[in-house]
């Protein structure tokens, strides 16, 4: 199993972030392996992404989707920026395991290689894990529906500390709604908050809220993306570009009747309009 180790840095002229984890990975099994191990017929999801991944200076996920998912359909920026050694790449890298284990399937993968600064190749294999948007493999990812969806899992996906931890993705959008048994839900009963949002857009944003009565439950599991961290002075810091919308009464009023997930909530851009492709995460 892939380990991390963390350490705070600034990242100078990132779009809409903050100083924040950049990781070192040891050699080991890449993250995906464990995730498609765990998740086959329910919504459970290791998430350890790096908040300064969300919106990787090198890799613009808008320009992602004029293209099928795949190295050979890669316009030559994004596949410049995930073969980069340096750190750019390492965080491009990062944002494209995470968004190809959020949009593609189970029996989908996104293979390739890069060479470091000592000469040495490393092959990446990043499996699919919850089929959100498993077209995207073969063609343009256009549906703003799934790119909304895709933005919200990975963000549900952050953790301000790197660790990783796992949750219970949600939404009142398949597949997600029909990938969630009763015993997930039984098993992780704290509702976290919600994410929503679109990152593939020339202008990205992604919010998220908090559930009240699970900021305590949140904040023991290292979970703060939804709530904010607490810094020393007591400020409230968001994990990157993830905009902090408060509690989720305001923005998010509605839960559904059993209690999974939040039915919608307040478009980003302010028109005024609720947005239903929603991703709600719990906890244990």
């Amino acid at each position: 199993m892939m380990s991390f180790k963390y350490r705070l840095v600034p990242i100078p002229a990132m779009t809409l972030s903050l100083a924040a984890c950049v990781a070192e990975t040891d050699i080991g099994e890449p993250l995906g392996v464990e995730v498609s191990a765990l998740v086959t017929d329910n919504a459970l999801i290791p998430n350890a992404l790096i908040p300064n991944a969300l919106i990787p200076n090198a890799l613009i996920p808008n320009a992602l989707i004029p293209n099928a998912l795949i190295p050979n359909a890669l316009d030559p920026a994004s596949l410049g920026a995930i073969r980069d050694p340096g750190q750019l790449g390492e965080v491009s890298r990062q944002f494209l395991r995470y968004a190809v284990g959020c949009a593609l399937g189970a029996t989908q993968v996104f293979s390739f290689s890069w060479t470091d600064a000592g000469g040495v190749v490393h092959g990446e294999v990043y499996p699919g894990v919850l089929g959100i948007a498993p077209s995207w493999a073969t063609q343009p990812l256009n549906d703003v529906t799934k790119q909304r969806l895709v933005s919200g899992c990975i963000a549900s996906r952050a953790n301000y500390f790197g660790v990783n931890v796992v949750i219970s993705l949600r939404s009142p959008q398949n597949p997600l709604r029909r990938l969630v048994p009763e015993a997930e839900v039984a098993a992780y009963p704290v509702i976290e908050g919600a994410f929503w949002g679109n990152l593939f857009t020339a202008s990205p944003s992604i919010r998220a809220c908090y559930h009240a009565a699970g900021v305590a439950t949140a904040r023991a599991a290292l979970r703060e993306c939804a709530v904010g961290h607490l810094d020393a002075a007591g400020g409230v810091v968001p994990c990157g570009p993830i905009a902090l919308a408060g509690a989720c009464d305001v923005p998010c009023p509605n839960i559904d009747r059993s209690g999974r997930y939040y039915t919608g909530c307040s478009d980003p851009s302010g028109s005024g309009n609720v947005m239903q492709e929603v991703i709600t995460t719990a906890l244990p």
